[in-house]
C-alpha cells in the first residue's frame, strides 16, 4: 500500500519539474539576447582584460540609468587596477624562471588570477543583489571566445531576467 502511494507521490514530482522546465524555457525563449560588456584594456591575463569598456549600452535604455551603470563598470574596473598589476609581474617573473623551475613558478600566477576572477564575480553578486536584480537584470563575469581570433576572453554578461508576476490572494 505505500508503494503505490511513493510511486505516485514520484509521478507527481516529475509532472511537476517538466511543468517548471516547461515554463521556464517559455520565459528564456522571449527574453532578449544578454548584453556583452567586453574588455577594453591593453594588458590581458589569462583572458582578463585589465579593464571594461564603460560606454553605455543602448540595450540598457530605460532598464538602468547610465550613471548607475557607469558606476558599477567603474567599481570592476577599480578592482581589476587593484589585481591585475601584481598578476602581470608574478606572470613576468614565472617566464623568466619557467625553465629553472620546470613551470612551477607559473602557479603564483594561475592563483591570483583565480582570485582576481573571484573577487569580480563577488562584486558582481554585490552588484546584482544591491540593484540589478530588483531591476531584473543578471551580471556574470562569462568566458567566451573572442571574435578575431581563437583565445578566450572574459566579459561581463548582462542578462534580462524574466518578470515573474506575483499573484496575490483577494
Amino acid at each position: 500500500m505505500m508503494e503505490d502511494f511513493d510511486e505516485i507521490y514520484e509521478e507527481e514530482e516529475e509532472e511537476e519539474e517538466d511543468e517548471d522546465r516547461a515554463a521556464e524555457e517559455q520565459l528564456l525563449k522571449y527574453a532578449p539576447d544578454p548584453v556583452v560588456v567586453r574588455g577594453s584594456g591593453h594588458v590581458t591575463v589569462f583572458g582578463l582584460s585589465n579593464k571594461f569598456e564603460s560606454e553605455f549600452p543602448s540595450a540598457l535604455t530605460g532598464k538602468v540609468a547610465p550613471e548607475e551603470f557607469k558606476a558599477s563598470i567603474n567599481r570592476v574596473n577599480g578592482c581589476l587596477r587593484k589585481t591585475l598589476p601584481v598578476n602581470v609581474r608574478w606572470l613576468l617573473c614565472g617566464c623568466l624562471c619557467c625553465c629553472c623551475t620546470l613551470g612551477f613558478s607559473l602557479w603564483p600566477v594561475i592563483c591570483l588570477s583565480k582570485r582576481t576572477r573571484r573577487s569580480l564575480e563577488k562584486l558582481l553578486e554585490w552588484e546584482n543583489s544591491r540593484l540589478y536584480h530588483k531591476l531584473c537584470l543578471h551580471w556574470i563575469l562569462s568566458k567566451r571566445k573572442c571574435e578575431t581570433n581563437n583565445m578566450m576572453e572574459y566579459v561581463i554578461l548582462i542578462e534580462f531576467l524574466p518578470k515573474i508576476p506575483i499573484f496575490r490572494p483577494d
